[in-house]
């Protein structure tokens, strides 16, 4: 083995410097590590284990009885508000997750421009994140805060009802009746927004307005590609916050079915329950996922196609060399062959 092979086959051994600076890494991740196996890894296992019971806390302990899938028999058949809350959700997720990217990227650019006192303006949309959360938030709903007086919400599901279905004139309803709430969700999304804008480089704004591009051909050909990808991930925080806000009327159906004191209900129906609304939760972010994932944009696929093409070139003319040096060495073998031969001076060899 030659020994450009042995250094490339060598194990590479850290200093002691690169496993001082692995270790303090190691040491920053750990708490992570840790909160994710005992708050999420552990709960998960926990909650799939229980869905296949019926359990009942008794003064002498806590007893599982397995049922398999009677839980979820129980709850699609015994239970009509949840097939109808998951309905609700879905029309209302799937309006309210656009509503909420696009005020969110409206915001954004106009704070990314050249205005007087941005960082006001950025902490007065932020705001509602810190302040509009848990107790305050259901005051707040509970007194109306987060609706628009003077907009007539019966008035407008009158009118959707007379072309669409009740229960999507409904859910849409409830959106006009609490955009105001809606809006307030969007101050982390403004930020990401912000942050991507940020990052695109003047220079191709520039050289646009050179060309006679004007304000909208830059922002479809040069701002939504360039920030594409933050909104996908807008999109699936929205889905995921709003899938576990406290507002959401699927959790606190699961939360009180989890603490019901009834013989049918517990933790095993709460995580039967729970488990089919996580899968309809990953179904909605696989959706928008799909809808705005990033596709490959049509001159890489004609780089790659040509990069194909040179290496397929390469290849030939390396057979081609190939081929004509085999012949060059038959020819000269030959030649050798006919010199070691003397001519006896009658013509023949």
């Amino acid at each position: 083995m030659s020994r450009e092979k042995r250094v490339k086959h060598a194990k590479v051994r850290l200093g002691k410097l690169e496993k001082r600076e692995a270790r303090a890494g190691f040491l920053f991740v750990l708490p992570w590590i840790i909160g994710v196996i005992l708050f999420m890894l552990y709960p998960l296992c926990q909650s799939f284990y229980y869905m296949w019971f019926n359990i009942r806390i008794t003064p002498l302990g806590t007893k599982f009885i397995y049922v398999g899938t009677g839980n979820f028999t129980q709850i699609w058949l015994e239970n009509p508000e949840f097939p109808q809350q998951i309905v609700t959700y879905l029309w209302q997720t799937i309006v309210e997750v656009p509503i909420i990217v696009v005020f969110a990227l409206m915001i954004a650019m106009m704070l990314n421009g050249k205005i007087r006192c941005k960082g006001f303006f950025r902490l007065i949309f932020f705001l509602p994140v810190i302040i509009v959360s848990g107790p305050v938030m259901n005051m707040l709903v509970g007194e109306g805060a987060a609706t628009i007086p003077a907009m007539n919400v019966q008035s407008i599901v009158a009118a959707l009802d007379s072309f669409l279905p009740g229960s999507l004139a409904s859910s849409i309803g409830e959106i006009f009746s609490n955009m105001i709430m809606i809006l307030w969700y969007s101050g982390v999304q403004i930020l990401i927004f912000l942050s991507a804008l940020q990052k695109i480089d003047s220079a191709l704004y520039e050289a646009a307005k050179i060309d006679g591009g004007s304000q909208w051909e830059c922002f479809w050909k040069i701002t939504l590609p360039t920030i594409k990808p933050m909104i996908m991930l807008n999109a699936v925080y929205s889905v995921i916050f709003l899938s576990s806000n406290e507002q959401n009327s699927l959790i606190n159906m699961i939360e009180s079915a989890m603490f019901s004191g009834t013989k049918e209900k517990g933790y095993g129906y709460a995580s039967a329950m729970a488990w089919m609304y996580s899968v309809i939760v990953a179904l909605i972010v696989l959706l928008f996922f799909l809808l705005l994932g990033s596709k490959k944009d049509i001159y890489d696929r004609q780089v790659k196609r040509h990069k194909r093409e040179m290496k397929k070139e390469a290849r030939t003319a390396k057979r081609i060399e190939r081929r004509g040096t085999r012949n060059a060495k038959k020819i000269e073998r030959a030649r050798k062959k006919r010199s070691y031969r003397t001519y006896d001076g009658s013509g023949d060899y």
